[in-house]
């Protein structure tokens, strides 16, 4: 499995007792969904190695108790401590409407109502206060805030994302 194939599920942040079990720090909004999983991609080194699951149990919202197959002691607990855990794209739950991944809109074209076509959507800066779509046109950066209110549609069959942004912000680029 390589990692393009995947979603990041979330990641291992501590040990839970000294036969081995773990917590893994979800890194989602519907924790519940991943609950009972036989099994997890988790990322060691460069290589996603998979990881089966004996029993889990959800806590604390978003924390899952794991216990996995062949890892039984502090050492091999110690062993995966901090890695990221991940599955396959497959598992995500169909999105609909103006609900989407961050990685499926990848490639669209972002459409403004009143500007047109701005460009096309090469990434998704989540490292801001307010997650920004990154656009690319023609060799210039433009930054798009993911703002509820801003998108009007996410056109899957046209792959287009189709925005009303202020009087002004794209100007400033442009």
């Amino acid at each position: 499995m390589h990692k393009d194939d995947c979603f990041y599920l979330g990641k291992i942040v501590r040990k839970h007792s000294f036969k081995g079990s773990v917590v893994i720090k979800l890194d989602t909004d519907e924790p519940e969904l991943y609950e009972n999983l036989e099994s997890v991609f988790v990322l060691h080194g460069a290589n996603l190695i998979p990881f089966f699951i004996e029993q889990s149990l959800l806590q604390k919202g978003n924390q899952l108790r794991t216990k996995f197959e062949g890892v039984d002691t502090e050492a091999d607990a110690d062993s995966i401590m901090k890695s990221g855990v991940y599955l396959p794209l497959t598992m995500l739950p169909t999105l609909t409407g103006n609900q989407f991944y961050y990685h499926e809109v990848i490639g669209f074209q972002l459409e403004d109502v009143h500007h047109g076509v701005v460009g096309e959507i090469v990434g998704i800066n989540d490292k801001t206060a307010q997650p920004l779509f990154e656009v690319d046109k023609g060799g210039k950066e433009i930054f798009i805030p993911m703002i509820d209110h801003f998108i009007k549609k996410i056109d899957r069959e046209n792959s287009k994302v189709i925005v009303e942004t202020p009087e002004g912000l794209i100007d400033i680029y442009l």
